[in-house]
Parts: C-alpha cells; sequence; structure tokens
C-alpha cells in the first residue's frame, strides 16, 4: 500500500524437529520441519487438536495469521544458519524455488519470486511523483529493493537503514547488487530510532519493508507514532510505500490500516494486490500514500 503526503495522485505453537539426513555422498546435514502440535502432548494429539505431520527433511512455512495454511519446502542443502545480534536467520537451497531465506521463523524471499516483492514495493511508489530525488529504505537488508531504486535514473540519493546484512551480499550476489550503486548510503541501527531522527521534508520517498508477520520489530514499524514520522519525513508531495497483508484472508486488518494512513497522510491512499507464491498466503497487497 502506498501513502501520498498531502497531495492526491494518480501463534501456532510448533515444535521443532530437527533429524539428521544423509545426502548422495554420505555426508549428513541439518534439516529443519515444523509440525504444528502441541507441546506436551502424546504424539502431539490432543483432544480436538487437528494434527499435521512431520515432513523428514523438509521446512514447512506456516502463515503466523493463518495456521491452518503452509507450505513445504524440501531442503536439498543448508547454505547458511546463524544468529546476529539481533536476528536468527536460516537460509537452504531447494530445487524449486532456489535459496530460500528464513529470518526469526519468517519466510522472507526466495530467489524463484523475489522480484515481485520487491518491484512492486518500489515503481509504484516512485512512478506515482514526478523525479523522486531522495530516497529512504526502511529495512530491506536483502539489497532487492535497492535493486529496483537504482533502475531510477532521477533519484539522485538512496539511504537505507536496517538492523543488519547478515550474509545477503554472499548467498544472494544477484539481490543485494543494489548495494553497489554509489548513490546509495548505508546505515547500520534500528529503522525507528532512524526515522525519529530525520528532519522534517527530507524525502520524496519513503519504502518501508517490513509488515507485521515479521514479528515485533515490523509491528512497530507501523503504528501511529512512526507513521506520523513518516510523514514529517516526507516533502510535500512525497510517497511512503509498506507491504500489506492479503486482502483475501485479513481484509479487516487492511481497512484498519487505511484509515489509519488517510488521517495522518491527509493524501490519497493506493493499495494493489499481486501475487508471491513462495509464501504460505500466496497473496500479498502494497499500500502506497
Amino acid at each position: 500500500m502506498a501513502f501520498q503526503n498531502g497531495v492526491s495522485s494518480s501463534p501456532i505453537k510448533a515444535m521443532l524437529h530437527v533429524p539428521t539426513i544423509e545426502t548422495n555422498r554420505n555426508e549428513p546435514i541439518e534439516i529443519i520441519s515444523f509440525s504444528p502440535i502441541q507441546n506436551g502432548t502424546q504424539n502431539g494429539v490432543q483432544d480436538g487438536d487437528s494434527f499435521s505431520p512431520v515432513f523428514p527433511g523438509c521446512y514447512v512455512d506456516i502463515a503466523p495469521f493463518y495456521p491452518e495454511q503452509g507450505h513445504v519446502y524440501k531442503v536439498e542443502k543448508v547454505i547458511f544458519k546463524g544468529k546476529s545480534q539481533y536476528q536468527d536467520l536460516f537460509v537452504f537451497q531447494t530445487s524449486t524455488h532456489g535459496k530460500v531465506v528464513i529470518l526469526d521463523g519468517s519466510l522472507q524471499l526466495t530467489e524463484k519470486d523475489e522480484f515481485a516483492y520487491q518491484e512492486m514495493l518500489t515503481h509504484l511508489p516512485l512512478c506515482s511523483i514526478p523525479n523522486p530525488k531522495k530516497v529512504l529504505l526502511i529495512g530491506g537488508g536483502d539489497g532487492g529493493i535497492l535493486r529496483e531504486v537504482s533502475r531510477h535514473a532521477c533519484v539522485e540519493q538512496i539511504d537505507i537503514c536496517d538492523l543488519d546484512k547478515m550474509v545477503y551480499k554472499k548467498h544472494f550476489p544477484d539481490i543485494a547488487i543494489g548495494y553497489k550503486d554509489p548513490r546509495v548510503n548505508s546505515y547500520i541501527g534500528d529503522g525507528v530510532a532512524f526515522i525519529k531522527s530525520v528532519p522534517p521534508a527530507t524525502y520524496d520517498a519513503i519504502i518501508i519493508d517490513a509488515f507485521q508477520g515479521m514479528g515485533a520489530y515490523a509491528t512497530e514499524l507501523s503504528n501511529e507514532d512512526i507513521l506520523k514520522s513518516i510523514a514529517k519525513a516526507l516533502k510535500p508531495g512525497g510517497v511512503m510505500s509498506a507491504p500489506a497483508d492479503s486482502i483475501w484472508l485479513n481484509n479487516f486488518a487492511m481497512e484498519d490500516t487505511i484509515t489509519l494512513c488517510r488521517n495522518i497522510f491527509k493524501g490519497s491512499i493506493h493499495s494493489a494486490a499481486f501475487s508471491l507464491p513462495a509464501f504460505a498466503k500466496s497473496a500479498m497487497g502494497s499500500k502506497y500514500a
């Protein structure tokens, strides 16, 4: 969804299983799979529970707010598993979606369809205003949105603030290529604090690459006080873009967000829906104002 500033414009509990399987070369690799079963139950079954079996050698992505839905990914190879100061990161290889990134237990991207998310969140807002020159990205440490912003020749300055970049540059060079643009200024830190420190009327466009399914940090980025700080940081006629939930599964949340943003940004609010097959809920939205 996108919001334009001041003008109109065209839990489910899960048990973690870590089995060890053998590859064709008899090299053991660690595989993670999730099963939505209650802790402390006999074989994961209680009266009234719906039981979903574990898929050995697979990762099962369950949408945080839609526990009846999930996608199963067969893990061909574990590429990286580690923890930074702020986040847990798990990267693995699949035969159908390429490399897959799981951040703090939430699916972030797959090589197969990441472009759809990055393009929608970037090009809709940047093409809705004339000649944006200064762009701020909060989140987006993988570099995909930077890659898309850099396609706009009119942009003169691209600032990004994220908690950390972890291993994206090493394992996703085609996505992280956006960091190579000389217009990019990278800041490692708290995006909420960064937004609050921005002087008034600084940016033509602000892109928030975080949604509530990504956890508390993303939820904080979408609260009323932060949205007011974003509106203040935008130039008159500026635009803000952020991901939204699926209109098919959580339309009441979309309505609440649109109402909140309409009250804060005082301009036109637009939303767009697009398909992301890799995600358990399959469809997502993009809002810009």
